[in-house]
């Protein structure tokens, strides 16, 4: 018997992409970041399902995530935003899949590979704007691009970068975040100026998406925003999105023990009052991280209760004293909605000093998933 799954609404998925779609300042394409298991959500089955609603591009992390896109039937161009490693250019040129370059000797390198398979490399560079994490720094940008497209084997197809603080609107963000896209635009205007085939520059990730039009470019790049997360609080009530991923169990004990008992490891709870015990199935070894011991709340019959005493590595304890009837084999929803409540990722990240993302990615690689759909539902 499974006692634990997440569940991903796949319906809530394409209610997003169109929600976003609709923010589109200009004829713009979406990219559909699925990196890391489309943030923890599965990645073929989301590509698979944002193919069908229409995305024409899908940007991963890494090459085996591309090959793994390839060998289950997804055909449109992904590009890996990572770049790849000497080792990994025939893999890359195989599968077709667009690169991210941003270092000459490795560009130098796809491009002789290509000429030796008869073929030209497609690929993106991406440009430093001053997130100083990957990419060509925006001053070396322009020699770079010169560089890049006097190689044979290569055709950049696109340019791309990455906002910093997109998400986060203080006056001081927000005028790092309109360098950022000065800078880019500068690029895009040398682009141009040399006659490079680029046909995709892009930038905006899903906080440039939903506030900054002026950065839709011909691509947009929303991650978080296309599985129901926000990007950050301020824009909660400026979008309507829909949590994709759930995450529930059963209660399979209950006990009820007196007042001054102490509840789990450490014995850092004690009950101040006689208390009904719940123990579920599920711990950090599930994502569900130990910094919410004695701070989170979860649904039981449509009533939050908390979670006391600490999250162990395969069981959590609760208190459901106030729960009318509660039984063995009750669903606990520790993420999503249940009756008129609802777990957010957005609250659990808060309780635990991180962001929704994390929160995502850690819960999501449990398994199994059941996917859930108008069109079925399939695990």
């Amino acid at each position: 018997m499974t006692w634990t799954r997440i569940e991903i609404d796949l319906d809530a998925l394409a209610h997003n992409y169109k929600v976003l779609k609709k923010r589109l300042s200009r004829p713009t394409e979406i990219m559909a970041i699925v990196k890391s298991d489309a943030y923890g959500h599965g990645m073929i089955p989301v590509a698979r399902r944002l193919r069908s609603e229409g995305v024409k591009y899908f940007g991963v992390s890494k090459l085996w995530e591309a090959v793994e896109l390839r060998n289950a039937g997804i055909r449109e161009p992904i590009l890996v935003l990572l770049g790849i490693e000497s080792s990994e250019i025939e893999q890359a040129l195989e599968n077709d899949v667009l690169v991210t370059v941003y270092r000459k000797e490795l560009a130098r390198e796809i491009s002789e590979k290509a000429l030796k398979h008869g073929k030209r490399a497609r690929v993106h560079v991406k440009v430093d704007t001053g997130m100083n994490r990957l990419g060509v720094p925006f001053k070396s940008s322009f020699d770079f691009l010169d560089y890049v497209g006097r190689l044979e084997g290569l055709e950049v197809v696109g340019v791309f970068s990455h906002f910093a603080v997109a998400d986060e609107l203080t006056e001081e963000d927000r005028s790092f975040t309109i360098r950022q896209l000065e800078r880019f635009t500068e690029v895009v205007r040398y682009a141009k100026k040399i006659d490079l085939p680029v046909s995709h520059f892009h930038m905006a990730n899903s906080a440039g998406l939903i506030e900054i039009p002026s950065a839709h470019f011909h691509i947009v790049r929303p991650g978080i925003a296309l599985y129901g997360g926000y990007p950050s609080g301020y824009f909660t009530n400026t979008i309507d999105l829909k949590q994709v991923m759930s995450f529930k169990t059963k209660i399979i004990h209950l006990k009820k023990i007196p007042s001054g008992e102490f509840v789990g490891y450490g014995r850092t709870y004690v009950t101040g009052r006689e208390t009904v015990i719940a123990t579920i199935p599920v711990g950090y070894d599930d994502g569900y991280s130990r910094l919410l011991s004695s701070k989170s709340e979860v649904l039981v019959r449509g009533k939050r209760v908390p979670v006391v005493g600490r999250v162990s590595m395969n069981m959590i304890t609760l208190d459901v004293s106030g729960v009318p009837n509660v039984s063995v084999g009750d669903e606990v929803v520790l993420l999503g909605r249940q009756g008129g409540e609802k777990i957010s990722a957005e609250e659990l990240a808060e309780q635990c000093n991180t962001i929704n993302y994390e929160i995502f990615c850690s819960i999501g690689g449990l398994k199994p998933k059941v996917f859930i759909s108008s069109r079925g539902t399939s695990s």
